[in-house]
């Protein structure tokens, strides 16, 4: 991931053969893979060689969960609060982890090191409530995981939680 998007270079070559709309999702995963956001100062040239306006670029990557406007840190946790984990306790998970982190929801901590995100659907339900930490699954979580969790990737170890 580089942060250095003022000249946008690398634009130019995920733009290189494509000049259609077709191309414009794939074109956001190269710019939110490189740059770790889609910054908006990259839809003018986005918008200018695939021939799209800029609120169907802004349609899209607000859309899809995938994508983000904002910088996101190198351990993006995120907090399912579907029907499931929010009625097994996501939404307490959600302001913990705000609370430690010291950042909002949906927001990157200054140091760029983790991203709060809430999410519908991790796909485990049977396991809620569910944490992810880039694609590390924890389940079972509770408030007393919390730390662990940070400390886990702060170390680089994402090994599971063991199932109470």
């Amino acid at each position: 991931m580089s942060t250095d998007c003022q000249s946008f270079e690398m634009i130019d070559e995920f733009l290189k053969d494509r000049d259609s709309s077709s191309s414009l999702i794939e074109v956001l995963h190269k710019v939110q893979d490189y740059y770790g956001y889609i910054p908006k100062e990259a839809f003018p040239k986005i918008a200018l060689k695939l021939q799209v306006p800029y609120s169907k670029i802004y349609g899209v990557v607000t859309f899809y969960s995938r994508f983000s406007l904002v910088p996101r840190g190198k351990y993006s946790i995120s907090v399912c609060n579907g029907t499931a984990c929010y009625v097994k306790g996501a939404e307490d998970l959600l302001k913990e982890f705000s609370k430690k982190l010291d950042v909002e929801m949906g927001g990157t901590t200054e140091d760029l090191e983790f991203s709060l995100i809430e999410t519908r659907c991790l796909g485990d339900c049977a396991n809620a409530p569910i944490v992810s930490v880039n694609d590390h699954m924890y389940t079972h979580v509770s408030l007393d995981d919390i730390d662990k969790i940070i400390e886990d990737a702060k170390e680089g170890k994402l090994d599971e939680l063991r199932e109470a």
